[in-house]
């Protein structure tokens, strides 16, 4: 991650600006019309400033536990002047309870989150769609996944080792894994799509 400049509080991932027109094609055909989105894990906010402008009539609300990610998001919002973009607030996906309303979440995101940080946050994650998303809600989610236990690439496996090396809690998770945690808390794995870099976007739907 890049650090701003002087007097700019915005950072930037890199990665954000390689992934951000794949996944707003997926985006283009999955979210709704109307309604809240509540991102998880916002970080530097640059798929929300991206992306939020592309659905005015969608509610952005990012979020990230980190103040200097807030700060960020913040910087974002204000450069891009996306009136349906709301300032992010403190949310910690792996909390018992979230600072928003219990209902009225339509869709819940997270872009590059799982890998990069502890399974409760997975766990967290999907606990809380059970409780905020009505029927027919959605979760999406990006990033690299394991099939039925297997990495889909050596780059991924490297990855994957990487990701373990700095953190034991964190690895490249398995789609059927994360599906199974879905499920108990009732979402069905709509739709798995391939995406550039050996990603996926996984489309769950809330029964």
């Amino acid at each position: 991650m890049e650090t701003p400049s002087a007097g700019d509080r915005r950072r930037h991932a890199p990665a954000a600006a390689r992934n951000r027109e794949a996944i707003a094609e997926v985006l283009a055909r999955t979210l709704p019309a109307r309604g809240l989105l509540l991102e998880i894990g916002a970080g530097t906010g640059e798929h929300a400033a991206h992306l939020a402008p592309r659905h005015p009539t969608l509610t952005w609300q990012p979020s990230d536990p980190s103040p200097e990610a807030r700060e960020s998001i913040d910087a974002w919002r204000e450069h891009v002047g996306a009136a349906n973009l709301q300032p992010a607030i403190d949310l910690d996906a792996s909390a018992s309870t979230w600072p928003i309303d219990q209902a009225g979440v339509d869709v819940i995101m997270a872009i590059n989150v799982l890998h990069i940080s502890p399974w409760s946050t997975a766990e967290g994650l999907m606990a809380g769609a059970g409780r905020h998303l009505g029927a027919g809600g959605i979760v999406y989610l990006y990033g690299p996944y394991r099939i039925d236990g297997e990495h889909t690439t050596p780059s991924n496996r490297d990855f994957d080792a990487s990701l373990r090396a700095r953190d034991p809690s964190w690895g490249v998770r398995d789609i059927g894994e994360v599906a199974a945690l879905a499920a108990a808390h009732g979402l069905v794995l709509a739709e798995r799509v391939a995406m550039p870099a050996n990603n996926f976007s996984l489309i769950f739907r809330r029964r």
